[in-house]
């Protein structure tokens, strides 16, 4: 396949950018995904979701994409997860979304199935393509089922219905979540995905249902709204999937439609989209980049690149080459909401916020990737309540509180 040439041109982090659907982000800049646990004990959003997003919608960033939405009430990522699988919380869903928009961003919601590496419902074993525990621990302690194939198109059916769902309530589009060991990215690894049938086996099979699941969105949610898609450049894992076939899977998709790639990496079994796991690029602040370079050679398909970004010339400078076209950003807007605006005005930089509290020293990653969540989620409590200051990396008390308040939500949850 011959290379598609780009014309060279200079933009930066303030220039808009129209999608192939038609719509234009303001600016360059997103909050990527993180996921906020803020839905109420139904899966509906909750009014402390509502104004996190209010906050983060006068910030400035062009493109606000939420953390998951489950397509399933039966199967979380984490505790008080959005779900939205029918119409019943359709109102709290349109709130959400107009929150975001009011001020000129462009809401588009993550939509997500966790496959077998599903936290609850407790009582309910996980499913995945194959009958295989994942290696992170914690989540080897149950052996999932592998997926019928009346099971498949089901999910393709929720994936649809979901994303036909979040535009119809006001959202601009989705972003089909196939990337961090989630079950669309199980089925793209060699590891996770032994299957014998035609979901199986090849490359080609292996891709299969993901591409199946965004021909199905895009014609639930029409030609003029977003379909983005979050695809790992590889699992960081061996015999998972690899740089050379996710490319392939790009490119796939490229024909496939799609608005928007972001770019991630990593699993929980090895969490490149943390910063634990690098491809070689982290001298460059971007854990990805090298990946996304590769395959802008190879493709005019609009590319967002998240993880590890932390200077705005950096951001001007991959930009004006035109390696990306949007940069997303998701710790620095759990520190603070307006980092896009400061970013767009040249006024600060998101290197020097607080980050969360780390333990150093050996074998802490999993308490560490707590203490993150924990920190975060108090984080977007304060920033909902409308309160500036943000917890330190010493903040002991406010870990603790936070540490609670996710506990809480898991035992009323399940």
């Amino acid at each position: 396949m011959a290379p598609k040439t780009r014309t060279p041109r200079i933009v930066a982090v303030g220039s808009p950018l129209t999608l192939p659907c038609g719509i234009t982000l303001p600016n360059r800049i997103a909050k990527a995904a993180m996921s906020e646990q803020l839905g109420d004990i139904a899966g509906a959003p909750s009014q402390t979701l509502t104004r996190l997003y209010s906050a983060w919608g006068r910030g400035g960033a062009g493109l606000l994409i939420t953390g998951n939405v489950m397509i399933d009430r039966r199967a979380f990522v984490e505790p008080r997860n959005v779900t939205l699988e029918d119409d019943r919380h359709l109102e709290a869903v349109g709130n959400w979304a107009r929150a975001g928009a009011r001020e000129g961003s462009v809401m588009v919601m993550q939509i997500n199935h966790p496959g077998r590496v599903a936290v609850g419902p407790l009582h309910r074993r996980p499913v995945g393509p194959s009958a295989l525990r994942p290696q992170a621990v914690g989540f080897n302690l149950r052996k999932p089922r592998a997926l019928t194939l009346d099971d498949i198109a089901g999910l393709r059916r929720r994936f649809a219905r979901t994303a036909e769902l979040a535009v119809a309530a006001g959202f601009a589009g989705v972003q089909v979540h196939a990337a961090h060991g989630y079950l669309l990215s199980q089925f793209l690894s060699p590891i996770a995905n032994q299957r014998t049938d035609r979901y199986g086996g090849s490359p080609e099979n292996r891709r299969r249902l993901l591409l199946e699941v965004v021909a199905e969105v895009r014609k639930a949610i029409g030609p003029g709204a977003i379909l983005s898609v979050k695809l790992n450049s590889a699992d960081f894992q061996r015999r998972g999937l690899e740089e050379n076939e996710s490319l392939e899977v790009a490119l796939a998709l490229e024909q496939a439609g799609i608005d928007l790639l972001e770019v991630s990496g990593g699993n929980y079994e090895a969490p490149a989209m943390t910063g634990v796991v690098q491809d070689g690029t982290r001298e460059r602040e971007a854990y990805f980049l090298r990946y996304a370079e590769e395959l802008r050679a190879r493709s005019a398909i609009p590319l967002m690149l998240t993880g590890g970004i932390r200077t705005l010339d950096f951001m001007n400078e991959v930009l004006a080459q035109g390696s990306v076209d949007v940069i997303g950003l998701g710790r620095p807007f759990a520190v603070q909401p307006d980092i896009a605006a400061a970013l767009l005005t040249g006024s600060r930089e998101p290197a020097v916020l607080p980050t969360a509290p780390r333990l150093p020293m050996p074998g802490a990653t999993p308490i560490n990737s707590y203490l993150q969540l924990a920190w975060h989620a108090a984080n977007f409590q304060r920033i909902a309540a409308g309160e500036r200051q943000v917890s330190g990396p010493g903040a002991v008390r406010t870990l603790l509180a936070a540490g609670t308040t996710v506990s809480a939500r898991a035992l009323t949850q399940f």
